[in-house]
């Protein structure tokens, strides 16, 4: 396997600077990340220090709590792409699932994929917020609304990925639809951990240490 290619090089802190960033951009480079993920302000630069490479640029929307209007959310994903976004972690309204609030949830994925199109949409739940009985909905929500990833977490909440969370995501959404690890995933082993889970994508900033 690969191990590379499951990784998206993770750089989200609020005092990220732009040297940071095309740091970021060099080491996935060297190690041919499947891509780096950045905050939306850094997409341009991350798109012109990878341009002739096939490292991806991911970016996250309605980040970290996933509140804003969804009208908000797809301009936000709009403008990502056109600056040269390749991937969109977009983070759902979890108040409105815990309200029961399905179709809100649905609807909103659904939108924000037709304007992902053939990019790659991952949908952030936010595991450590959420019960067991609640982060199956929010699974099937994002698997009928066309995403291609459910993915468990921010890493700026109460906790990160664990074993269980990716293991019942997996039960949840089947073999065809991917599933990213993303929180606290420091070392080899909890790469590993995290792929027998069912992983199919691991976000860390430990990407470098990690290989």
């Amino acid at each position: 396997m690969q191990y590379n290619k499951l990784i998206d090089h993770t750089l989200l802190k609020q005092d990220a600077t732009p040297e940071q960033i095309v740091k970021l951009c060099e080491e996935a480079k060297q190690f041919s990340f499947m891509s780096v993920c950045v905050n939306p302000a850094y997409v341009p630069l991350a798109a012109q220090c990878l341009k002739d490479s096939d490292v991806k640029v991911c970016t996250v929307i309605g980040f970290p709590l996933g509140m804003n209007l969804t009208k908000t959310k797809i301009e936000e994903a709009q403008l990502a792409i056109k600056e040269g976004a390749d991937e969109i972690d977009m983070v759902i309204n979890v108040g409105m699932l815990k309200a029961g609030h399905d179709d809100y949830v649905q609807e909103e994925i659904r939108e924000l994929k037709s304007v992902a199109g053939s990019r790659i949409l991952k949908v952030i739940i936010e595991t450590c917020l959420l019960t067991d009985e609640e982060k199956v909905r929010a699974c099937l929500a994002a698997k009928k609304a066309g995403a291609d990833f459910v993915k468990t977490s921010t890493g700026f909440s109460t906790g990160g990925a664990t074993v269980h969370d990716v293991a019942l995501m997996r039960q949840t959404v089947g073999p065809e639809m991917g599933v990213k690890a993303s929180g606290g995933v420091r070392t080899h082993e909890d790469l590993l951990a995290m792929v027998e889970a069912g992983a199919n994508r691991i976000g860390t900033s430990n990407g470098t240490k990690i290989l």
